[in-house]
Order: structure tokens, then sequence, then C-alpha cells
């Protein structure tokens, strides 16, 4: 009887091990990313399951990262999200000409860093800062927005929204073609 009791307690300390470091060898998970608790109380955020601000983590990966797309070679944030331009934003300006309602379907993309890790982008990475405080990341001196309408890795459904919202290269350019239909 001893030694049942002896496995069974070492069993529900391995279990419990386990269950600490999350059960799985990957660190994702199947839902779109979500936002974390440090911003919930201080604004309102769309109702979808879209990236917002504070998707970005402060890990040692890289937080911008280069994919493949229906529009080629783009840059997306560590989760596979895809990252927009603004033909409105004005480069080097310091400031997002996306303001109000736009940022609901436009949430900024941000970082807790001052020099946001990247593999395999070869534009400039830079900061600026929102008008809630918080860091949103800039190539070559242009704003980065997730699209509210991309609910998983890979979409690319905000290319030419409105004629002026564009995917971005590794390079740090505006990708101008359309996106393959279907994707």
């Amino acid at each position: 009887m001893k030694n049942k009791v002896g496995f069974g307690l070492g069993a529900l300390i391995v279990a419990a091990a386990l269950a600490g470091c999350g059960g799985s060898s990957g660190t994702s998970t199947s839902t779109p990313p979500a936002a974390s608790s440090s911003s919930s109380s201080s604004s309102a955020s769309p109702a979808s399951s879209a990236p917002t601000t504070d998707t970005m983590t402060s890990s040692a990966a890289a937080e911008m990262k280069t994919a493949s797309s229906s529009a080629g070679q783009i840059v997306v944030d560590s989760k596979g999200m895809s990252l927009y331009f603004f033909t409105k934003d004005v480069k080097d300006s310091g400031t997002s000409a996306c303001t109000g309602a736009c940022l609901q379907a436009w949430p900024v993309f941000t970082t807790t860093s001052d020099s946001p890790g990247v593999d395999g982008v070869s534009g400039t990475v830079g900061t600026i800062a929102t008008p809630d405080g918080k860091k949103q990341v800039t190539l070559n001196g242009m704003p980065l927005y997730y699209y509210a309408k991309d609910k998983a890795a890979g979409d690319v459904t905000g290319q030419g929204v409105g004629g002026v919202w564009y995917l971005v290269s590794p390079t740090g350019e505006m990708i101008k073609g359309a996106a393959a239909s279907g994707y």
C-alpha cells in the first residue's frame, strides 16, 4: 500500500510540473492574439478577436519578421499577423494620421521595447509615441498597423483597402500590388 501512495504522489508531482509548463512543446495557442490585461481597463477596444495594440510581448523573440503571402514577402508580427502602412501618414513626422474611429479598424502595432527585435526585416525600425503613451512601431519612418478584419496569421484582407492601406515589404516599402483573392 505504501508504494501505491508514493507512486500516486509522484505522479501528481509530475503532472503538476507538466501543467506548469503548459503541457505542450510549443508556446503558441490556436486562438487569435488577444489583448493583454494591461490595457483592458484603460481604453475600449474592438469587440473582434483581431490583434489589438497590446499583442506584443517583451520576449527575446523577434517582434517583426517576414512571411510569404499571396502578395509576396511581407512583414508580420511575431504571431504571423500582417502589418500595414497608411498612405495618409507622413514619413518621419512622428505622428499617426489614423485617429478616432480609424483606430478601431486599424489598431496600431506597439512594442514595449526601444529597439524592437526583427528577423528578415531590413528597413529601419523605430517607434513613435501614441496619444496614450505607448510606443507605435515604425518602419522607414512610417507607423505600422494591423487590420481588425484579419483574423488569423496569413490573412491579408486589408491590402489596398480604400486605396490607402498597403502591406509592408521586408525593406519597408509599400506593396501596392493586389493580394490574390481567396486569402
